[in-house]
């Protein structure tokens, strides 16, 4: 909806009172459109903002023209208050966000075995690699003529 346009294309991000809202103007007319209002959005204190125009190897040219940032004053409840401090990790209240890191499975006893019996075996042939190298180097050493 925003590539080869012959008119800007404008993106707003607020953040206001745990409401985190999304607006576009896309037509060119200086008229914002919502994209997304999503409520109960909590985030953690104490991070930065951040942007960047290249989105991979096949990416479109974008011109971030400014960014404007402004920490508003808020009148809040000594509760609201505690729970913002307690945030550590983005959090959108009755949302589950997708984890991190999935959970490792443990390994069955098949593999274990295996990776166990192949390390093994690759420190054997090391040892024996590395013995004969060095009676090679011992063998080298004496044969020298004065």
């Amino acid at each position: 909806m925003v590539r080869n346009l012959d008119h800007d294309t404008f993106l707003v991000i607020r953040y206001v009172k745990r409401r985190l809202t999304v607006l576009i103007d896309i037509d060119g007319k200086h008229e914002w459109r919502d994209c997304i209002d999503v409520p109960g959005v909590r985030l953690p204190r104490g991070y930065y903002f951040g942007t960047s125009s290249i989105t991979g190897d096949l990416s479109d040219n974008h011109d971030i023209i400014s960014l404007k940032l402004y920490q508003l004053t808020v009148e809040r409840t000594p509760e609201e208050e505690k729970q913002d401090r307690e945030v550590y990790l983005p959090v959108v209240d009755n949302l589950k966000l997708p984890k991190m890191e999935a959970p490792l499975e443990p390994m069955s006893g098949l593999a274990l075995f295996l990776i166990v019996f192949f390390s093994l075996v690759a420190i054997v042939f090391a040892i024996v690699i590395g013995v004969i190298v060095y009676n090679k180097w011992q063998e080298q050493s004496r044969k020298h003529f004065y």
